[in-house]
């Protein structure tokens, strides 16, 4: 017959579990180093045109028919321009998307001066000048 003292566990051991899975690592790297290796293929390369040379001429603004670009060069160049409210009905952006198109794709891309004018009821109007 087994006593409880032949089966006792030492207390040093009883306090601490023990681990049933060894954790999974994956083999340390150099600070820096490759983690995988580059393509043996590559692609030839097309020479392109600057964008420069693609784009249109800017005094005309040109935009492709029925773009959403075209949508708000109608309403800059009608007399008095347009709202920020018309232009975010036209294309259904939001108001910083609206003027974040007017700064940079036709003022700066376009190369198109965006004239901003205070209207009579606190709002402003956009509109390209000729």
């Amino acid at each position: 017959m087994n006593s409880n003292a032949e089966n006792a566990i030492p207390m040093d051991q009883a306090a601490q579990p023990k681990a049933t899975k060894k954790v999974r690592r994956a083999p340390r790297r150099a600070p820096g180093a490759r983690v995988k290796a580059k393509s043996a293929n590559k692609a030839s390369s097309t020479k392109k045109a600057s964008k420069r040379a693609q784009k249109p001429d800017p005094k005309f603004g040109s935009a492709r028919e029925g773009s959403k670009t075209a949508k708000i060069l109608a309403l800059l160049n009608r007399p008095g321009g347009g709202t920020i409210k018309e232009l975010m009905k036209a294309t259904g952006w939001q108001a910083h998307s609206v003027r974040g198109f007017l700064s940079g794709t036709v003022g700066k891309k376009m190369e198109l001066t965006v004239l901003s004018t205070k209207t009579e009821d606190g709002g402003r109007s956009y509109s390209i000048e000729s």
